[in-house]
């Protein structure tokens, strides 16, 4: 079958046995049908310097817009370090945030969510990616804050093995190819007003 949807995952953890890297690995196992998603690795994208951003941008960063580019929604993972999200994730956001006023996430559907150790989930680093999300434009799926707390007990095999987390996880992104096959249908019908 052809695959129609593109959504690219992100972890803001570079840990080996990230918790967020199984959960994302557990939503491209669950994804049936046209819908595919593909994890993009943050490991060597270096510290954002302007002076090092333009037509001369490290490869790394290259790569990292040139998948956003090319998928129909991101689908963003975050754990919770300090009250914050990860520093590893916000210099990835900084990076596709340039340049000024034309981010490859501007208008592009994007969900989110944290998984925390502590019982609250990474609520306060769940804000803080929404609110980085917001200053760049991206379409942010409206749907409930996805926060796996406890996520250690919930993780197996390295997946996430809790139903009733996995199954809320898994709507928030039937939520995100909602909200991807209404921008590509409006996308669509915009084309089809043009050239009449």
């Amino acid at each position: 079958m052809t695959v129609t949807i593109n959504i690219l995952g992100l972890s803001g953890s570079l840990r080996q046995h990230s918790a967020h890297t199984a959960i994302l690995n557990t939503v491209a196992e669950r994804l049936s049908g046209q819908v595919r998603l593909t994890l993009h690795t943050l490991q060597n994208i270096p510290p954002y310097n302007e002076d090092d951003d333009g037509v001369h941008s490290p490869q790394a960063v290259s790569d990292l817009r040139a998948a956003v580019t090319a998928a129909d929604g991101v689908l963003i993972g975050s754990p919770e370090y300090n009250h914050g999200m990860s520093g590893v994730l916000k210099n990835a956001l900084d990076w596709l945030s340039r340049p000024h006023g034309k981010s490859v996430l501007t208008g592009r559907p994007v969900l989110g969510f944290t998984a925390s150790p502590a019982f609250t989930g990474g609520v306060r680093a769940h804000q803080q990616l929404n609110e980085t999300l917001w200053a760049v434009k991206a379409a942010l799926v409206v749907y409930p804050q996805i926060v796996i707390g406890d996520v250690h007990s919930k993780i197996e095999h390295g997946r996430l093995a809790d139903g009733a987390a996995r199954t809320f996880l898994l709507d928030g992104v039937g939520a995100l190819i909602e909200q991807i096959n209404h921008a590509t249908k409006e996308k669509s019908t915009g084309i089809d007003r043009g050239a009449e």
